[in-house]
């Protein structure tokens, strides 16, 4: 049954002056609320290792986001801001990033009234020759809502992932008022980041450094990752004030073999990194659930957590979903997911959460209230009146599962 919560009951002052608009000098200097058991209490990130469960399994997303803003002009002198989403063809992420002079992409077009059937040109004040050399167009094919179908075409062979870094800038945030600096290239991204596709960064992880990682590594906790590429919406407020008359955007997402064993055997507890990881390792009990009643498992959609009751355990949808893999020879499962997680889910995969602090009547915060019990108030409240960082730059915190 679809769960009907009112959005302003998810609502807390955030004043701009605690949105992190810059990265700290280190990435490991942010401080870190830990909420366990009902309890309060404060660190510097560089301390996890010491706060994380002995023999736990630690899940990142080393999803890459990449540099998918551009910014054309129209031959009338208009200035027009296209904002790549998803590959449309070819659809397949790495597909697209290979080709070489020609892909069309999912995007958000700025100013896209203003832009009817004319070919753009990549805008470049500064005449800048290894921009010009690439003569990139773009021309739109069509329109979705609020969506754009945008066909690249360029010259001299570069790959698209290629012509991205020379022409695009990176994707930071509206909400914090600025312009993409050079910093951004560098700290808008995780130590890990491995697979192009991102458009936000799942941002829980920007507080990882080497160190960090030897030391939870050296600690006996085993680090596994999961790929989701983050969408634009992901870090959208609800605009509706029923939770049930909000749309979640798809985000595909990937999962080795080896984790879905791991997850299989248990006996551990699990610790997501990101609210990104956690989307996906819940996903995956429902692709699972589809293995055990259809022979396959399906995309994963918005609501169905809620349609029913499943009553097959963790272990159980982990040992369908990898005997499908190892029957059709997949050594990488990967679809599709649309999950939202609002109070009243009940979790399968996820025991603890490192995450940052997020915008209020977003969909991220109803995550955090629903995996810590209801509780995020407390929480917040603490982290405002204890001058912690919010949003992508911001601050860190660990929470234990309530329920």
């Amino acid at each position: 049954m679809i769960p009907h919560i009112r959005i302003e009951e998810y609502d807390y002052p955030l004043p701009d002056g605690r949105i992190a608009k810059y990265p700290l000098a280190r990435r490991d200097a942010s401080k870190l609320l830990e909420f366990r058991d009902g309890k309060i209490t404060e660190h510097h990130f560089r301390d996890i290792p010491l706060l994380l469960p002995e023999n736990a399994l630690m899940v990142f997303n080393d999803t890459k986001v990449v540099p998918a803003r551009l910014h054309f002009c129209r031959p009338t002198g208009a200035h027009i801001e296209i904002f790549c989403l998803e590959p449309v063809r070819p659809s397949e992420y790495s597909q697209a990033f290979s080709a070489t002079d020609c892909c069309r992409w999912k995007c958000i077009v700025g100013n896209v009234k203003r832009w009817k059937s004319d070919v753009l040109t990549l805008y470049n004040p500064e005449n800048a020759a290894d921009v010009a050399d690439l003569d990139l167009k773009a021309a739109l094919v069509g329109r979705d809502g609020g969506t754009a179908t945008v066909e690249f075409v360029w010259s001299g062979g570069e790959p698209f992932s290629r012509v991205l870094e020379i022409c695009g800038s990176v994707p930071i945030p509206p909400y914090l008022n600025r312009e993409t600096e050079d910093i951004d290239r560098e700290r808008y991204q995780t130590l890990y980041a491995h697979y192009r596709g991102s458009v936000a960064a799942p941002t829980a992880g920007l507080h990882f450094t080497q160190e960090v990682l030897d030391e939870i590594r050296a600690k006996g906790i085993d680090m596994e990752t999961v790929c989701l590429h983050v969408g634009a919406g992901t870090f959208l407020p609800v605009k509706s004030s029923d939770v049930a008359e909000h749309t979640m955007h798809r985000e595909p997402f990937a999962v080795s073999r080896d984790l879905v064993r791991k997850l299989k055997d248990g006996g551990r507890p699990v610790v997501a990194v990101g609210t990104t990881s956690v989307r996906t390792l819940e996903s995956m009990y429902f692709a699972g659930a589809g293995c055990l009643e259809r022979g396959h498992p399906d995309e994963i959609s918005q609501w169905e957590p809620y349609d029913r009751e499943y009553g097959y355990t963790f272990a159980e949808t982990m040992d369908a979903l990898l005997g499908y893999m190892e029957a059709n020879g997949m050594d990488t499962f990967v679809t599709g997911t649309r999950i939202i997680i609002v109070p009243g889910y009940r979790f399968r995969a996820v025991d603890a959460l490192v995450t940052n602090f997020h915008q209020p009547q977003s969909t991220l915060l109803l995550l955090v209230s629903a995996f810590i019990g209801g509780q995020w108030k407390p929480v917040y409240d603490y982290a405002l009146s204890h001058d912690f960082r919010f949003l992508s730059y911001g601050d860190s915190s660990l929470l234990f599962r309530s329920n």
